[in-house]
């Protein structure tokens, strides 16, 4: 069920008579614990005071206590670490104890507005999109995971929530952690992992013998789709800098273009597919390279009517504004005689435990460039925000 969050300032003699009106169960303060009597609302309430006492926390009816998480408040302002109920694990759910947390491009890209186009979200919102934790609860009619499991998860596009220690979350969308993998390197396939499968299996259907162009190779994505795509038995180009060159050959790339000195649409030809990780030049670019009847797939540009339609749901006049400004590529890719698919990723358990398989099984290796404390993720945002990571950047718990 939707919390619902009131932020106000209230005199404290008021506390207990705002709240009450309310249905808040009971309510901490610095300095007065009081239980508040007669709660009759049905939807959970999280409430949170300020006042010239400092700042009061309320309890939650229909929940348990407050956590610390990192929530947007505002588009186009930094995420605050504030106090926010901790889940409980509905119909279907399990609740999971965050113990790491990986941090991606659609994180900034929320909270800086520029996906409200795909995902409007009611603010305040627990942010964070994938996590690494142990099931600490499961709901009603959860057949698949028990308390004590040790599970990672590509939290429901429309919830998230992975910045806090607790989240709730369908178990559809859980994984079992691969055995050989500590937390925060759990944490930091989900979202990477889910997005280069599905990318090579499900939209470029990928084959043994296909030669495939990954654009930036070293990135969190790219260093995944690199091992995939060497799996399913493709022989891979990629782009990268210098420092990120070694990185992606011990991957399995076998042709590296060096994206500071050359265009890679100049040295490389009639390949099978192409999978743009980058956009911009890079994805005009890599319509040229391709064989005809071939298709590239890109996480970074516009999305094409069919998943603006069918995938994102959107309505006639949003279809046809996101039709008119790709517009431009796809008269590209159709004078080449290639295809252009924007991939929208698909949260899946079932897929997890395939990657799970294959981690542990020594055919996939998660890239963690860096680890920060959780209370410096301002620090690791920065960081993640130059664009310069060899993989993925972590938060842990």
């Amino acid at each position: 069920m939707r919390l619902k969050r009131w932020y106000a300032r209230v005199p404290h003699r008021f506390h207990a008579g705002w709240a009450q009106r309310r249905g808040v169960r009971s309510i901490r303060h610095r300095g007065c614990d009081g239980i508040i009597a007669g709660a009759t609302a049905t939807d959970p309430i999280a409430v949170i005071v300020e006042d010239q006492c400092g700042e009061a926390t309320a309890w939650f009816q229909g929940g348990g206590c407050a956590v610390q998480g990192y929530v947007l408040t505002h588009y186009r302002r930094p995420m605050e670490l504030r106090e926010v109920p901790e889940p409980t694990a509905g119909d279907g759910e399990v609740l999971i104890r965050v113990r790491a947390a990986g941090l991606n491009p659609v994180d900034y890209k929320t909270r800086d507005g520029a996906v409200r186009l795909v995902w409007r979200y009611d603010l305040p919102v627990v942010m964070g999109n994938e996590l690494a934790g142990v099931v600490e609860g499961v709901g009603t009619g959860v057949t698949r995971f028990a308390v004590g499991d040790r599970v990672f998860a590509r939290v429901d596009h429309q919830k998230i929530g992975a910045f806090a220690p607790y989240a709730a979350v369908n178990e559809s969308l859980v994984g079992k952690m691969p055995a050989s993998l500590d937390f925060a390197e759990a944490a930091g396939l989900p979202l990477a992992g889910l997005t280069a499968l599905q990318g090579l299996r499900d939209e470029l259907a990928v084959t043994s013998g296909d030669r495939v162009f990954i654009s930036g190779g070293a990135g969190g994505v790219g260093t995944l789709a690199i091992q995939l795509a060497v799996w399913m038995g493709a022989t891979v180009a990629t782009t990268a800098s210098p420092r990120g060159e070694t990185l992606v050959r011990s991957l399995g790339a076998e042709t590296v273009i060096n994206y500071q000195k050359q265009k890679f649409k100049d040295v490389l030809r009639d390949y099978d597919g192409a999978f743009d990780l980058v956009g911009g030049k890079d994805l005009t670019d890599s319509l040229d390279i391709l064989k005809r009847g071939a298709k590239t797939v890109t996480i970074a540009g516009v999305p094409e009517p069919t998943t603006a339609r069918v995938d994102l749901g959107l309505g006639p006049l949003l279809t046809a504004g996101v039709w008119a400004i790709g517009a431009k590529t796809r008269h590209r890719a159709h004078r080449r005689g290639v295809g252009y698919r924007y991939l929208l990723m698909h949260p899946s358990g079932d897929d997890l435990d395939l990657l799970a398989g294959l981690v542990d099984g020594g055919q996939l290796k998660p890239v963690t460039d860096r680890v920060f404390p959780f209370r410096q993720i301002a620090d690791a945002f920065a960081y993640l925000e130059k664009g310069r990571a060899k993989g993925k950047v972590i938060v842990r718990l």
